[in-house]
């Protein structure tokens, strides 16, 4: 006899060779219980019908091994055996059951229901169907086989009854198969369409943020250029000021036009930078344009950008006479940064530059000797528009392009207090040595 132990695929169970779940064990307990019935229903017998015990008992034995093996199967976790083969066992097990207790009038046609049920659930709707006619059939045959106080005609119309309540049986089943298929493929059907569109909802809230963040970059990129272009500004306007009140008495001092050059290159390679935002991603460091530069010029260089007095300027360069290859609009314009901090709050203690080659690397510590930052600051100060001390209210981007900077050279940035007070910036670049 077959039972399903679900109500899905008919292969679920023989694929997944799963162990016992709960219906499962208890189908197959049904199963059990089914063939012991058989035992009771020989008791029920009279006597005449009871003269079959004989040949019913091996049949017990057999039903009931067969039923053993499959809960023990299962029990074990071995792969149910084909739809098929369990269908067409019990099938020929319910009929020889209901010929050996009477016929078309036997109580073991109970049973036959419960095969077609079984069948139903564990296969196609056609197939069940198919097992109904055919247990039908069967057991008219065995109603004509074994002699009953019924006629002939009774015993065939009670086959033909049992096999249109069969049929029946097979339909019901397969209208609640297919309702129960249905539903579970629209609620699959949903929860697909609600992962969908969390998926698109995710897809939209990061391309949106990747727009805001590329709309963030361009503007950063702007306000670094704006805030570049301020020092050579200032102090282009300063030395032309200084040229106007000389009135041609005296003539402009080379430093001064050196200066105005150094200037005027700083600021055409702003304009390189403010080209770049406006054709590349909106990256605020611009692209690289590398020369070989004498570290010596750069400190000099830096310290006239910076706007320190010649008498407050310290230098030194580690070996002598170094050069690099770099893009010294990027580096000018991170130690100018540092170096205007360091003489705006060093006054009037001198600001000194060291450059030194540590390996491949170029160590830069810009040192002065002002009021230093507390430890809770050092981490912070970095921060885009974060301004503090004196410089309050002002963009606060300074020390934030510092930082863009220098990671944009795969280097770092470290600040701290200069021991008898101060503070030391220390930057460590990797770097190509001429």
């Amino acid at each position: 006899m077959s039972f399903p132990s679900t109500t899905g695929h008919p292969d679920d169970d023989r694929k997944s060779g799963a162990r016992g779940r709960p219906d499962d064990l208890l189908v197959l307990g049904i199963r059990v219980a089914v063939v012991l019935s058989l035992l009771v229903l020989v008791f029920l017998l009279d006597d005449t019908e009871r003269a079959g015990f004989r040949a019913i008992g091996p049949l017990m034995g057999v039903a009931a091994a067969y039923a053993g093996v499959l809960l023990v199967a299962r029990l074990i976790g071995l792969p149910a055996p084909p739809t098929w083969l369990v269908s067409g066992t019990d099938s020929v097990l319910a009929l020889i059951a209901c010929g050996l207790t009477g016929g078309s009038q036997s109580l073991a046609v109970a049973v036959l229901p419960i095969v077609v049920i079984a069948a139903s659930l564990r296969a196609e709707s056609r197939w069940g169907a198919g097992v109904a006619v055919a247990l039908g059939a069967g057991f008219t045959v065995a109603g004509l086989l074994v002699a009953s106080g019924a006629g002939i005609e009774r015993r065939i119309l009670t086959g033909l009854w049992w096999m249109l309540y069969l049929l029946a049986t097979a339909a019901l089943v397969g209208v609640f198969t297919r309702r129960l298929r249905r539903g579970y493929e629209l609620t699959a059907e949903s929860r697909a369409e609600a992962i969908a569109e969390r998926a698109a909802l995710a897809e939209e809230r990061d391309l949106r943020a990747r727009v805001l963040e590329s709309q963030q970059a361009r503007l950063d990129g702007l306000r670094v250029i704006l805030h570049e272009f301020r020092t050579p500004v200032v102090s282009m306007s300063a030395l032309a000021r200084d040229a106007t009140r000389s009135n041609g008495a005296q003539p402009v001092a080379p430093a001064s036009l050196a200066l105005i050059s150094a200037h005027a290159q700083h600021l055409e390679d702003m304009l390189d930078g403010l080209a770049d935002v406006a054709i590349t991603d909106g990256s605020p460091v611009g692209r690289v344009r590398a020369r070989t530069v004498r570290l010596a010029d750069l400190a000099a260089e830096v310290f006239d950008g910076a706007g320190v007095d010649p008498a407050r300027r310290s230098v030194s360069v580690r070996p002598a006479g170094s050069s690099v290859i770099c893009d010294p609009q990027r580096l000018r314009r991170v130690l100018v940064n540092l170096t205007e901090n360091a003489g705006r709050v060093s006054k009037p203690e001198p600001v000194e530059i060291a450059m030194a080659r540590e390996g491949s690397d170029l160590v830069v510590e810009v040192r002065d000797r002002g009021p230093g930052l507390p430890a809770d600051q050092l981490g912070v100060v970095t921060s885009k528009y974060t301004s503090l001390g004196d410089r309050k209210g002002t963009t606060g981007l300074g020390l934030w392009i510092v930082e863009q900077l220098t990671t944009a050279m795969g280097g770092t940035l470290t600040l701290a207090p200069r021991p008898g007070g101060g503070l030391v910036a220390r930057l460590a670049l990797p770097m190509l040595w001429a």
